[in-house]
C-alpha cells in the first residue's frame, strides 16, 4: 500500500503542475492564419499535446515566426471538438489530409513538424505508416514517450472513455510496439528532445530507439519539465539548430532523396 500511495501522490501533484498546461477553452483553436502559403519556403506544422488546443504553442510559434519560418498548426478536433483526444491514428489522417489540401493548392517548400507530447506521436504516425515521409524533411518531439508513459494508465481509468490515444500511449501497448517497428524512412531526420525531470515523460520514454536504422537523434536536456518544452529557450536552440540543418539540405523532398545519414546516437544539449 505505500508504494501505491507515494505513486498516487506523485500523480496528483503531476496532475496540479499540469492544470497549468491544460487549457479547456475550446477558443483556443481558434488561431488566425498568419502564413503566406503562397511564399512559404520553410513551412513547420505545430502539433500540440494530448487534453490541450493550439494556442499552446503560441510562444513557439512567434519564435519560428521571427526566424523566418512559415508557422502553422492544425485543429486536431477532439472532445467537444476540441483537446486532441482522437487516437493518434486518427488524429495524423486528419494531418495527412490537412497537408495533402495544402500541397495541392500552394508551391510550399518540404515541410518540417514540431510535435509536443502526443503531438509527437501523431507526426510519427503519419511519417511512418501514412506517407509522410514524402513530405517531411525533420520531425523534432519535444517530451514525446515514444515507449508510453505510466501516467497514462490514470488516463485510462479517468478520461479513457472519451480518449482512445491514452490507451495507445500505455508503456508496450501494442500500438506502440507496432509503431517502433522497423526501420525509421529514409531521408527524414527524427530529433526527440528530452529530460529526466519530465514526469510525464519519465526517462527513458523519451528517447528513440537509435538502433533502429534510419536517421535517429536524441537531444537530452537538464532541469525540464513537460510543458517547458514549449517555452525554454534551451529547447528553442535545438530546435532552431535541427531546422536549419533541414534548410541547409539541397535535395528537394519531393524527388528520390536516396539514403538517409546514419544515426547520430545521443547528444547532450
Amino acid at each position: 500500500m505505500g508504494q501505491w500511495s507515494t505513486t498516487l501522490a506523485q500523480w496528483r501533484r503531476q496532475a496540479r503542475y499540469l492544470s497549468g498546461y491544460l487549457d479547456f477553452d475550446r477558443s483556443g483553436n481558434h488561431v488566425r492564419r498568419r502564413t503566406d502559403f503562397t511564399d512559404c519556403p520553410r513551412p513547420v506544422l505545430l502539433l500540440y499535446g494530448l487534453l490541450s488546443t493550439r494556442r499552446s504553442c503560441r510562444l513557439l510559434e512567434r519564435r519560428l515566426r521571427r526566424d523566418g519560418y512559415g508557422v502553422f498548426s492544425i485543429d486536431l478536433g477532439g472532445l467537444g471538438g476540441a483537446f486532441n483526444t482522437r487516437g493518434i491514428d486518427e488524429s495524423a489522417e486528419r494531418v495527412r489530409d490537412k497537408v495533402e489540401r495544402l500541397y495541392a493548392r500552394y508551391p510550399m517548400g518540404p515541410l518540417s513538424i514540431i510535435g509536443h507530447s502526443k503531438g509527437g506521436l501523431i507526426g510519427r504516425y503519419y511519417v511512418e505508416r501514412l506517407g509522410g515521409d514524402a513530405r517531411v524533411r525533420t520531425l523534432i518531439t519535444l517530451g514525446t514517450p515514444h515507449h508510453g508513459t505510466p501516467l497514462a494508465y490514470l488516463g485510462c481509468a479517468t478520461v479513457g472513455w472519451f480518449a482512445p490515444s491514452v490507451w495507445q500511449m500505455t508503456p508496450r501497448s501494442a500500438f506502440l510496439r507496432r509503431l517502433n517497428l522497423g526501420p525509421w524512412p529514409p531521408g527524414v531526420r527524427l530529433v526527440s528532445i528530452h529530460s529526466r525531470r519530465d514526469a510525464c515523460t519519465p526517462f527513458p520514454s523519451g528517447e528513440v530507439d537509435v538502433r533502429r536504422p534510419g536517421d535517429l537523434l536524441n537531444v537530452e536536456l537538464a532541469d525540464l519539465r513537460h510543458r517547458d518544452f514549449l517555452v525554454a529557450r534551451s529547447a528553442y536552440e535545438v530546435v532552431r539548430r535541427e531546422l536549419g540543418r533541414a534548410s541547409a539540405s539541397l535535395s528537394p523532398v519531393t524527388e528520390d532523396r536516396g539514403e538517409a545519414s546514419p544515426a547520430a546516437g545521443r547528444s547532450a544539449g
